[in-house]
Formats: C-alpha cells, structure tokens, sequence
C-alpha cells in the first residue's frame, strides 16, 4: 500500500471548501490512506509559510485557490506551460528532487466539463464574461475546444482607453480572443470608443453558440450578479447555446436563470471543479479517480449546505 501522505488547498477564505469533500472521496474510491485538508492563508507571509511546508515534504501536494493563484507562481521553481500562459496556478506538484512545479488545470477542466456537456454544438463563436484567472481559463478552454472566434469583456473596461491600458486585456489578446468595452449607457456615448468596439460585443454575443461567466458574480457572498446577466442578449441567442457559469454555488445564479428563462441549456461550474480535483490527483498519485462519484459527493455536500468554495 502507498504511503500515507496529506494533500492541502491554499487559500482564504476556505471554511466551507468543498475540497476535503471531493478529495477524501477519491482517494477512498482509490483505495488510498491519503488525506486532505483546507488551510487557511490569509496573508502573503502565510502563502509562504504554506509553500515552505510543501517544500519539506511535510504535504504531499496541495491546490491554490482565491487570492494566491498568481502570487504563488513567484514561489515554484517551475511553470507547467498550462501556468505559464495563463499567469496563475491552481495545482502544485513536488516533484522527486524536491522541486515545486506549478500546474493550472482550471483551463482542461473546464473544457471537459464543457465538451461531456454539448458534444455536437457548432464551435464557430464563444463569448466570455470576465477577465480575471477564471475568464483567461475559460478562453484558454475555448481555444482548446476549437472555437473560431471569441470575444471577452470585462466590467472594468468602461472604453478604449482602459482596455489599451489594461494588462488582462493584452493577455486576452495575446491568447487569440478579442477584447471588448463592457456594453453599457456610459460606453456606447463615449466618443473615445471606436465605434467597431462599441458594437462588437452584442454583434458576437448575439451569434455565439457558447456563453461563459467567469466572474464570481451571482456566488454566495460575492457580487448579486444580475448586472453580468444583463449584457448577454438572452432573446437574441440561438436554442441551442449553452450558458455556462464557472459558479456553482448557489445552484441557480441570475446568469443561469436568465438562460433557463429564456429555453436555454444552463449549467453552473460545479463539474468544472469536480476535473481539476481529479487532474490534480493525477498529477500528485499517477491514478485517475472516479469523476462520477466524486460529483455525486459533491452535491450531497451542497444539498447538506453551508459550502462556497
């Protein structure tokens, strides 16, 4: 039998994480002594403190959640290319020298999640809400997926002018997605924007086949969520397109019952998060866990309440 080691989640706040859920799942269903558990790290000290136990060998492995996702790459010896690209890391792997290797496996999660989902969908056009770790994942996974065109905004870009200055924005750009004023009064009368900016994103938004909220908008104790829900042109969308919202908690977000609303295919985040534990337990042990029963134990966790994370 394998020895037993202890895996963690790095981040704060992390109370109510459905993390040990999910893991301790699987590394039962794989009949493994291994064990996981949710550290709180508060501060940048804390985050180092957190690596320096893994360096040692006191953790087997550990994931990096909300805030440190881009402050730990500073402290890995190596950037998987999946981290590298997209400037954060949500997966750590000590390797046999004692080297810490940064993985982001948000990206292939939500790409599985999403093709397990709609198989047989035209990937011509996918818009994406959001420009943080979430949406840069979301338009890596559309990449991956083979979609042609996609389009990204971002409430903080309010014109032109921001979005040339905005580092999310060029590395949007620079991963092959447009970048895109956030649609609102103020933007469509602002002379500075081009009027080609000022349009495309309803023009794409209209015509995409997939539309993705990457924003924490709509998730407990996070912003509501029902101004992201109204920039997408719900009316105008095809019957077949799917809404997906990397938030799983609560179930029904305003973005996922606006899609309901209007006979659209809806699905929250939780399968995306249900992949990347199971990627990151491929990376740590070489076994590939049971994805079905790990979702099942994670939404017997949700029906029981009081999990955000």
């Amino acid at each position: 039998m394998a020895s037993a080691r202890v895996f963690a989640l790095f981040g704060h706040p992390v109370t109510h994480s459905l993390s040990p859920v999910i893991h301790a799942t699987a590394y039962a269903a794989l009949g493994l002594p291994h064990s996981y558990t949710a550290i709180d790290v508060p501060t940048g000290g804390a985050l180092v403190e957190a690596v320096d136990a893994l360096r040692s060998g006191v953790l087997g492995g550990a994931n990096v959640t909300l805030p440190h996702k881009r402050a730990v790459l500073a402290m890995c010896d190596e950037l998987d290319p999946s981290a590298a690209e997209l400037g954060a890391a949500n997966v750590l792997r000590l390797d046999r020298d004692g080297r810490i290797i940064a993985h982001n496996t948000d990206e292939s999660a939500l790409a599985a999640d999403i093709e397990a989902l709609w198989t047989d969908a035209p990937r011509l056009r996918a818009v994406v809400i959001g420009a943080g770790g979430a949406g840069l994942s979301a338009v890596a996974a559309c990449r991956r997926l083979g979609f042609k065109v996609i389009g990204v905004t971002n409430r903080s870009w309010t014109g032109t002018d921001v979005i040339m200055a905005s580092p999310e924005a060029a590395r949007v750009r620079a991963m092959g997605a447009l970048a895109l004023p956030w649609p609102s009064a103020e933007t469509a009368s602002d002379l500075k924007s081009s009027q080609v900016l000022r349009t495309q994103w309803p023009v794409l938004a209209e015509g995409a086949s997939l539309v993705v909220q990457a924003t924490s908008a709509g998730m407990l104790g996070a912003d509501p969520g029902e101004s992201v829900a109204e920039v997408v042109p719900w009316d105008l969308l095809g019957e077949g397109t799917l809404a997906y919202d990397v938030v799983y908690t609560p179930r029904m977000t305003p973005f996922l019952r606006a899609a309901v609303g209007r006979g659209l295919r809806a699905e929250g985040g939780l399968g995306m998060l249900v992949r990347q534990a199971a990627e990151a337990i491929v990376l740590w042990t070489g076994q590939t866990p049971p994805i079905d029963v790990m979702r099942r134990a994670a939404e017997s966790a949700l029906d029981r309440g009081g999990h955000s994370v």
